[in-house]
């Protein structure tokens, strides 16, 4: 099966992350169709209720042997479909190439990392910085410098794994990147005029691309639907699973996944998009700050 119709990933490219949320999409169905509830499933491979509920959302991995299990508990005779779905298991537990960062990436930054590299469609809106898809290396090293985390030496890391991030915008079949970025970011100076001169380019260059846009909101829209922080929604590949919502704070970060809630954000992404200036016009703007700089 490919990626469109819901099989088994390129592990390369997602890691864990999307793997075990189609997983327990569909073990998720397969329990309902039989009308198991999640303590009776847990009974059958000696765990919590809870533990199904984990599963089901994707939050962690499988062990074959559990997967095999829910399968003979659920009915699953067809060898074609239950190799499918172990194959599916063998990838949720396999790292992505971020595993090698893990000194510098706390444990709720590895569902969005395997999210973003999977994803098809990225939309983001930033109101302090410049999206981190889009930053420089000097930028991006200024942005790091602010976080109330112990750097213990590690400044350089975190710089190379955003960096290694970016590799998605330039691979064969790129996600769609839809950025809006508040005023505000684009004039905060992060460093020397030389390094803002830099980013601006940046900014420029990059937002060429046909499957990136960027649009600015800038401080004559006043008041917006995503005054609230920044916002980012992210569209996994098939048709299996819903839109992710990922909300990041300062020491961790949200994934609101109620239907109601995710459709909320979606809806604040689309009123942010009308109120910011077109995507036609942010060259100009953004040519105009540079003159500033």
């Amino acid at each position: 099966m490919t990626e469109r119709t819901g099989g088994p990933l390129d592990d390369r490219r997602s890691g864990p992350t999307v793997p075990r949320m189609i997983l327990g999409a569909r073990l998720r169905r397969l329990r309902e169709a039989r009308r198991i509830t999640g303590a009776e499933a847990g009974e059958v491979i000696r765990a919590s209720h809870s533990k199904i509920s984990r599963l089901e959302m994707g939050r962690t991995g499988f062990k074959l042997r559990d997967v095999d299990d829910l399968l003979t508990l659920y009915g699953v005779d067809d060898a074609a479909e239950r190799a499918t779905l172990l194959a599916l298991a063998r990838q949720s537990n396999t790292p992505g190439w971020w595993h090698a960062y893990h000194d510098v990436v706390p444990s709720w930054l590895n569902v969005y990392l395997g999210l973003e590299q999977a994803a098809v469609v990225i939309r983001t809106y930033e109101q302090q910085f410049i999206p981190g898809l889009l930053q420089t290396e000097g930028y991006s090293r200024a942005v790091h410098r602010l976080s109330p985390e112990p750097q213990d030496g590690l400044l350089e890391r975190r710089v190379e794994l955003r960096m290694a991030r970016q590799r998605i915008l330039h691979r064969p079949g790129p996600p769609h990147l839809w950025a809006v970025i508040d005023e505000a970011a684009l004039r905060r100076s992060m460093g020397s005029a030389a390094m803002m001169r830099e980013q601006l380019e940046h900014l420029l260059e990059i937002s060429r691309l046909a499957h990136i846009t960027v649009q600015v909101l800038p401080f004559a829209a006043g008041g917006h639907a995503a005054v609230g922080g920044p916002v980012t929604v992210l569209r996994p590949p098939g048709a299996e699973l819903p839109d992710v919502v990922y909300l990041e704070q300062l020491t961790g970060g949200v994934y609101p996944d109620k239907p109601a809630e995710i459709e909320q954000y979606r809806h604040v992404m689309n009123q942010v998009v009308i109120q910011a200036e077109p995507p036609t016009a942010t060259a100009d703007f953004l040519h105009r700050l540079l003159r500033e700089t």
